[in-house]
């Protein structure tokens, strides 16, 4: 790490600890050249993988987007901002555990859909009329019924 005050390459690290929840650590560094001091902070970079839609373009991963839509399709529902928030980090977890460069959009859509059904059956549905073009009643009744077949399994 070069110091910040002369840009010497030596500095030590004096003292190490976890912030954020463990997600970051703090080091005070000294740098060995002019004795100042200065703190870094130090935490793991992982990417997102870049999505590639059904019709081969290829578009960086939008959180903005992804709340929109669960956002959407929740309106109206009983689910609390911090349960939509822990649905957005479970998806974000799940697509940077791939460890691919670039995944279908298909599997962020299946993801939504998985969160979606766990916070609230209605909002779920909602989605995925959207998401998989329903055209008709029959598709919405095929869909009801398949919850319900889920649900009954032990």
């Amino acid at each position: 790490m070069h110091c910040p005050f002369c840009n010497a390459i030596d500095t030590k690290v004096i003292d190490s600890r976890l912030v954020a929840d463990g997600n970051q650590v703090r080091r005070r560094r000294e740098c060995l050249t002019c004795s100042e001091r200065f703190t870094t902070y130090e935490m793991a970079e992982l990417l997102i993988p870049r999505l590639v839609k059904r019709d081969g373009s290829r578009e960086p991963f939008n959180e903005d987007k992804l709340r929109a839509g669960m956002t959407r399709a929740l309106e109206k529902r009983p689910v609390s901002v911090e349960q939509v928030e822990e649905s957005i980090n479970r998806i974000k977890h799940r697509l940077r555990a791939t460890g691919e460069r670039e995944v279908q959009s298909l599997i962020l859509g299946e993801e939504v859909m998985r969160e979606l059904q766990s916070l609230d059956e209605i909002a779920y549905i909602r989605f995925a009329s959207v998401y998989r073009h329903f055209t008709d009643l029959n598709e919405f009744r095929e869909e009801i019924e398949r919850l319900e077949t889920v649900e009954k399994e032990p």
